[in-house]
């Protein structure tokens, strides 16, 4: 399977403004631009992009662990927040509320933090990652 994306980009780093595209089209020439990435404007991020990567990638994987062992999820909520500190990507923290029926706290925990080990965007991302699952 291959996914693509594109990026168009226009004029300076600072004084710029660029669009993305994904091949689905969820993305169609979204607006972004150095305001958008370090300041407040109009438009997403690089790493607001692999923020949303990162918690969907994590919740679709825990929910294929917990089917195998046996639990389907009513629900699960990811939220990871990306930081950017030097140039490059520091860390990426998932905060997640799960509700599972029939899953006790220590094999619920045993599964996120597989899902976190094991989603393809946590194995991309060469940062710390950290995880906080909280179980209703």
């Amino acid at each position: 399977m291959k996914r693509t994306a594109t990026a168009v980009w226009n004029g300076t780093g600072k004084d710029g403004s660029g669009n993305l595209t994904t091949q689905s089209t969820t993305l169609s020439k979204t607006q972004y631009s150095f305001k958008s990435r370090f300041e407040q404007g109009v438009g997403t991020n690089p790493e607001e992009l692999v923020a949303a990567a990162h918690a969907g990638c994590f919740a679709m994987k825990l929910s294929f662990v917990l089917q195998a062992a046996g639990f389907t999820a009513e629900s699960l909520e990811a939220t990871a927040t990306v930081e950017l500190g030097d140039g490059a990507i520091t860390s990426s923290n998932i905060v997640l509320t799960a509700k599972i029926p029939g899953i006790d706290n220590a094999r619920f925990q045993e599964c996120a933090e597989d899902a976190k080990k094991n989603c393809p965007i946590s194995k991309l991302l060469n940062t710390s990652i950290g995880l906080e699952a909280k179980l209703m």
